[in-house]
């Protein structure tokens, strides 16, 4: 793995688990701080911090096949697909969601979104953690040098509920071949603040995180006594406590037992409790049960989760892209995000808890010969509710070819800077990066039309 790290002693990460762990726990967790984020600006109606759930359509759906179509340009620029009329003055979207298109006034469309670099990566970075990647330049992968998501900027600042990860990212995380998506992780923060990672399709009919659970036989008082004979074991190899790594690996044992005696989150990932018809809503595919796990793992308390649409380039068509929105993408996504927000506001979760919907960049306005669209960051749309988001909103317009904003464009770093606000952190805080020099979090500004119905 490109992120794994050899230590000043001499032992690699694996055999210093077997000499701290004792095989007890075998969880990769975040750690957290105890400090409290100060000076976090505010929003309209934000008197606590909320919760982020972040729908990533991994490899950039097209925006013209979502929520920017252009039904008056060109057949080489319109594509193959009907617009439908929204519940929202001015916003058409495609035939193939409408049933995001009947809920339209539970969320905001932002179609202005906008930024420089067409690199699935390097954009992955930015619109994941707020903040352009240091060095990036074409195929950068994952380092502890890039900036840390968002739960991990989170897990810097303030600590979540006791036996709760800061984040869960799920059900896959963005790899292909060597190449390591950034943005995953925590960066430059360090592997405690990284999120936890689940690689498991909840839609299989053996789906369960094991290593959540106490092992069998093994009671949570059998716990407890491991757990004090593993500390004096601990305490015994004071040359290890003086590492670094070691800090590391004491604060993950006794978070990841946190969360196996609390059980909240262990509980969470037990999607099949759930009733039969509410599965069935969501729709009985990855996106569906994806989406309905993390709505069980916000209502956990977990503060961020981040549920991929798909493996790393799902949504990336060069070629055939008609029939593969039409058949494959489109319908479950619109039967899962919908039923996402139908089951978050039935359960007054959407109040507190921002949703957000979109890709790397958007796709080229043109057609290509393959019957695809090209990358196309500079004009792309993004899907924004709860947390005190108006619904029922159009911000930002695109040109007649939705290739470039006419209207201000938001960037990644206002995304980032929405998201740390929204979470009661200060997007402009600074922070400490590896060598301990300070470093600010976000230099973006929040989208404030999103909150109170400015026009921009």
């Amino acid at each position: 793995m490109p992120i794994t790290h050899r230590h000043t002693i001499g032992i690699n990460r694996r055999e210093l688990l077997q000499v701290g762990y004792s095989g007890l726990l075998g969880l990769g967790m975040s750690s957290f701080t105890r400090a409290g984020a100060k000076g976090a600006p505010s929003l309209a109606g934000n008197k606590k911090p909320k919760s982020v759930l972040i729908v990533f359509l991994t490899g950039a759906a097209s925006h013209h096949e979502t929520f920017d179509p252009k039904p008056d340009a060109p057949p080489e620029i319109r594509g193959e697909y009907k617009a439908i009329q929204t519940q929202t003055p001015g916003l058409l979207a495609s035939e193939h969601i409408p049933k995001l298109a009947a809920r339209s006034k539970m969320y905001s469309i932002v179609r202005s979104l906008s930024h420089h670099d067409n690199n699935h990566l390097v954009a992955t970075h930015h619109v994941l953690t707020g903040h352009m990647q240091p060095g990036a330049f074409f195929d950068k992968i994952a380092s502890r040098d890039d900036f840390p998501n968002y739960a991990g900027g989170l897990s810097y600042h303030r600590s979540p509920p006791e036996g709760t990860p800061c984040g869960v990212n799920l059900p896959t995380y963005l790899m292909e071949g060597p190449l390591l998506w950034p943005g995953q992780y925590a960066g430059f923060l360090g592997p405690k603040h990284d999120i936890m990672q689940i690689n498991h399709d909840p839609n299989r009919a053996d789906f369960k995180v094991e290593n959540l659970r106490p092992a069998s036989g093994m009671d949570v008082t059998q716990m407890k006594d491991r757990m004090a004979l593993l500390g004096a074991v601990n305490d015994q190899r004071k040359w290890l406590a003086e590492q670094s790594e070691t800090k590391k690996m004491t604060d993950q044992q006794q978070q990841a037992f946190a969360v196996l005696t609390s059980g909240r989150v262990a509980k969470a990932f037990d999607i099949d409790k759930e009733p039969a018809a509410v599965r069935d809503k969501y729709g009985r595919h990855s996106f569906g049960q994806s989406c309905l796990l993390a709505r069980r793992l916000i209502e956990a308390g977990v503060p961020v989760v981040q549920a991929n649409m798909g493996r790393v380039q799902n949504w990336d068509s060069h070629g055939g892209l008609f029939k593969r929105l039409k058949n494959d993408l489109l319908p479950p996504l619109d039967s899962a995000v919908s039923a996402l927000l139908d089951d978050m506001s039935d359960r007054g979760l959407l109040e507190d808890t921002l949703v957000m919907m979109f890709g790397e960049f958007g796709r080229e306005p043109k057609i290509n010969k393959e019957g695809g669209r090209e990358h196309w960051a500079p004009c792309f749309s993004g899907l924004f509710a709860g947390a005190g988001v108006r619904g029922g909103q159009v911000i930002g317009k695109s040109d007649k070819n939705a290739a470039y904003p006419t209207t201000t464009p938001y960037s990644p770093d206002d995304i980032g800077a929405t998201v740390y606000t929204v979470l009661g952190v200060d997007p402009h805080a600074e922070v400490r990066d590896r060598l301990g020099r300070p470093v600010q979090l976000n230099r973006g500004h929040v989208i404030r039309p999103l909150f109170d119905g400015t026009s921009d």
